[in-house]
């Protein structure tokens, strides 16, 4: 009989193991992974650099935004990071407020969770992936087999099932009577059918996406975008996605990009007709190169009709005034994202009012807590999804720990009043 099982062997599951045990030494807990080995997923964040946080957490516009600045507020950006010294990890920022491990290397922090739950003799078990779990008489019966007082689920969402996250945790918290939002891949690439865009593939920008779902607004993004054979990858398009995520499949979604974000219209209209007054004879397929890659530049002068080998002296004032305003605000329009397979988070998940807004214990099912990504909480790109790992798993770890602790207490008292 253990007192605490963990469902996942992830960042918030070895965090949560690793805290609950700090807090209670003498907590008999174990970690059940699918995988052959932990941390897999963990591996694989920030392209193997492992962006474990943020500067500029607290404030950052979650979904369930009040839940999720609650668990972060009690455990947030500096007591992440104490703990990582703690384990011995230390961690270096980026112009951006993102944060990583000073080796810049993932493998350096799924290994210093692992030692730390090796010196605390968390114990790991290894390809048992977890089909169902039982409660009777006060205590969980994991796999038919092992028995636990207190449950952790933190066996992730449905993205990137390749790293573990197969949605196997939703099912688990279903056969408990948990409601499930419909899980949706998130941070994943967007699709078009537009050639033009795809004409643009491999290029790179860093620009401004202000993002519609019909004729309505639902939001902005900025950072790299990169062009592909299938529409747009990069940080921004990324986030652009997850923005648009609860309307891809009933709205014509699109995104106006501004090409060059560091300009107003008005300046980039002077330097534009500058460029022309100085050179006329200058072929207009170069017109734009000081502002965009040459292959956008390309792609923008034909959308204004202008063809490639015309002498920019020749492009009349209206079209000059509709190549400003395409490099301004260009239009594209998406069919879709990609699935899943290529997600780096889910949105959706664990209903988050069936949970205790401080420790994460349901309120359906006492003793059973649940911490990162199968609650229904995700944020953009920058390690704000892994900031939410550590602090949920804080908050389960610490109660789930403090449970055990006060009914050890009741029972040794009881013993000694007898």
């Amino acid at each position: 009989m253990f007192d605490l099982a963990v469902i996942g062997a992830g960042a918030a599951g070895m965090t949560a193991a690793v805290i609950a045990k700090r807090k209670c030494p003498g907590l008999n807990t174990v970690i059940v992974e699918a995988l052959p080995s932990p941390g897999k997923k963990l591996l694989a964040t920030g392209n193997g650099r492992c962006n474990l946080s943020n500067v500029s957490a607290a404030e950052h516009p979650y979904r369930n935004e009040a839940f999720a600045k609650r668990i972060i507020g009690a455990f947030g950006v500096e007591e992440t990071l104490e703990f990582f010294r703690s384990i011995g990890l230390y961690t270096v920022n980026d112009n951006e407020g993102r944060i990583y491990p000073m080796s810049n290397c993932a493998a350096g922090v799924c290994d210093a969770l692992k030692i730390e739950c090796e010196r605390l003799g968390i114990s790991i078990l290894t390809n048992q992936k977890v089909e169902n779990i039982e409660k009777r008489d006060g205590c969980f019966i994991i796999g038919g087999r092992l028995r636990a007082k207190k449950l952790i689920v933190a066996a992730g969402g449905k993205a990137s099932p390749a790293l573990g996250s197969d949605g196997s945790g939703f099912d688990i918290l279903k056969s408990f009577g948990h409601t499930i939002n419909e899980p949706k891949p998130a941070l994943v690439q967007l699709t078009s059918d537009n050639k033009i865009v795809r004409s643009f593939k491999g290029q790179r920008v860093k620009g401004d996406m202000t993002l519609f779902a019909g004729e309505k607004m639902t939001g902005a993004c900025s950072g790299e975008i990169l062009f592909t054979d299938y529409g747009l990858s990069g940080i921004a398009s990324m986030d652009a996605q997850r923005l648009l995520c609860d309307y891809l499949k009933s709205e014509k979604c699109s995104a106006v990009i501004d090409f060059v974000p560091t300009m107003s219209e008005s300046e980039l209209s002077q330097a534009v007709r500058e460029i022309i007054s100085r050179n006329p004879k200058l072929k207009s397929e170069n017109l734009l190169s000081g502002f965009v890659p040459k292959k956008i530049g390309q792609g923008i002068i034909k959308c204004a009709y202008v063809k490639n080998d015309c002498p920019v002296g020749e492009i009349s004032a209206d079209n000059t005034d509709k190549i400003i305003r395409l490099l301004k605000s260009f239009r594209v329009y998406f069919s879709g994202a990609k699935g899943f397979d290529n997600a780096q988070i889910t949105r959706g998940g664990a209903d988050v009012n069936e949970f205790d807004p401080i420790t994460l214990e349901s309120l359906k099912v006492p003793c059973l807590y649940c911490a990162g990504e199968i609650l229904d909480v995700d944020g953009a790109c920058g390690g704000f999804n892994l900031q939410w790992a550590w602090s949920s798993a804080a908050a389960a770890g610490n109660a789930a720990a403090d449970k055990i602790f006060l009914n050890k207490e009741q029972s040794s008292t009881k013993q000694y009043n007898k």
